[in-house]
């Protein structure tokens, strides 16, 4: 444990923000899991209500420095594909 108060205070501070990133890399792990589970029972009614939340995720991961933009990108991209291929 740290002396210095500020090196208190940075410890403190970076266990909180690693408890929220736990918290929205959770989140985002469900609604992919929701999304896929979706897509596999060729739903597309629930597929297509569960596409916009899921990017809304994959995007506050992105903001909130989870995961990288480019493998932000290729989710949605891939997401994108399987939801026309279950449209039809």
């Amino acid at each position: 444990m740290p002396n210095i108060k500020s090196a208190k205070k940075r410890v403190l501070v970076s266990e909180k923000k690693a408890a929220q990133k736990k918290m929205l890399k959770s989140s985002l792990k469900t609604a992919l899991k929701k999304y896929e589970a979706a897509i596999a029972e060729n739903d597309a009614a629930l597929a297509q209500s569960l596409y916009s939340d899921t990017v809304k995720k994959i995007d506050q991961a992105v903001a909130h420095g989870v995961i990288h933009k480019n493998n932000a990108a290729r989710k949605k991209s891939r997401f994108t594909l399987m939801l026309n291929k279950v449209n039809g």
